[in-house]
């Protein structure tokens, strides 16, 4: 049996993840969505870490609650926009995932994430990531909205400072039904400003 080596967008995002985050540190779910994310990060970080896991739909947080379990005590569920992840999260955390687009199996499919709050949460998630630390971003564009948000966000990544951060797309190109494709943002120095080169 072969190995796979190139995996899909998901599982290659908590691979880095895993890579980068460490037991005991504070990380972010930028999207909770259906807890899938949430939980990988709460077994990864240990009872000593800690998970703050943002959705703005209240379905989606019955559901990751209902999937974490005991996972419950090392994490917090917040019913509000990432946008504003900096009046919650305080200090430095070890590393952040979106899952961009709209809730699986939702009642609602027009609740979708937006350019404007992503790039808010994205750009104040790196003023509190570690040094090393990562953020993934899987972007779907297949759906209404989706392109506009994609494209927005390609061209903020795109601008921010290269001593400041690396930022890589990761994709399988061969995949049909517009598939997921990575962002990966590595922060490379400490600093306090966000620089974005226009």
């Amino acid at each position: 049996m072969s190995q796979i080596i190139l995996h899909r967008v998901l599982p290659f995002s908590k691979r880095l993840i895993s890579k980068t985050v460490f037991a005991g540190e504070t990380v972010v779910d930028a999207t909770a969505g259906n807890g899938n994310d949430t939980q990988f990060l709460a077994e990864h970080v240990g009872e000593n870490g800690h998970v703050y896991a943002f959705d703005i739909q209240q379905q989606a947080l019955d559901s990751t609650k209902t999937r974490l379990g005991d996972l419950t005590k090392r994490t917090t569920l917040i019913l509000d926009s990432h946008a504003n992840v900096d009046e919650y999260v305080k200090g430095t955390i070890g590393g952040a995932m979106f899952n961009l687009g709209y809730l699986p199996y939702s009642e609602d499919l027009s609740v979708i994430t937006k350019a404007d709050s992503t790039i808010a949460a994205v750009h104040k998630l790196l003023g509190l990531l570690k040094v090393d630390g990562m953020i993934t971003i899987s972007v779907y564009d297949g759906h209404e909205g989706g392109k506009e948000e994609r494209d927005a966000l390609l061209d903020y990544v795109g601008k921010l400072h290269q001593a400041d951060v690396h930022v890589a797309r990761y994709e399988i190109i061969n995949q049909r039904n517009n598939p997921p494709f990575l962002l990966a943002i590595e922060k490379l120095r400490d600093f306090t400003e966000v620089r974005v080169v226009e």
